[in-house]
């Protein structure tokens, strides 16, 4: 089955096969930005943004997304030019080993989009799906508050 998609502003058609998630789809055709771990949507990780909205691509069957547009964290930003919550949560430390920071970033970024000055329980709801076993919550929380502050500096 052939499925078409727009990743990161390019159109792609892949071969899938049934029942086969779509972190698995990204993943075999070098999206390899995109990390799997625990399959059970519990981690965030693997959280690419859908039409916009975070979702853990580990749940969703590749199927369910054709024609629709899907954003990786290399659509954020890239080395040369990070989006600003790239560089908050270098800034801030909110990355160590940087396993769960594109989902992070992703679920941020899905957030700023929506309500550009969120509260620090709004920020933190929108983190909740993301696990990070290294560097904690504090720091990306703070990093999400900066990036707005870089944000507004760009305009």
């Amino acid at each position: 089955m052939k499925v078409h998609y727009t990743i990161n502003g390019e159109k792609k058609i892949f071969e899938i096969k049934p029942g086969e998630v779509l972190l698995d789809v990204l993943r075999r055709n070098g999206y390899s930005e995109v990390k799997g771990n625990c399959y059970m949507g519990t981690c965030g990780a693997c959280t690419v943004l859908i039409d916009g909205v975070p979702h853990t691509s580990c749940t969703i069957l590749a199927a369910k997304v054709d024609n629709k547009s899907i954003t990786t964290i290399k659509g954020v930003g890239t080395l040369q030019h990070p989006h600003p919550l790239q560089k908050a949560f270098v800034e801030k430390g909110a990355v160590q080993c940087g396993f769960c920071t594109p989902g992070a970033i992703l679920s941020a970024y899905a957030l700023l989009k929506e309500n550009p000055n969120p509260t620090d329980e709004e920020i933190k709801k929108a983190l909740d799906g993301n696990v990070c076993r290294c560097t904690g919550y504090v720091q990306q929380v703070e990093a999400v508050k900066f990036s707005i502050k870089l944000l507004k500096e760009e305009k």
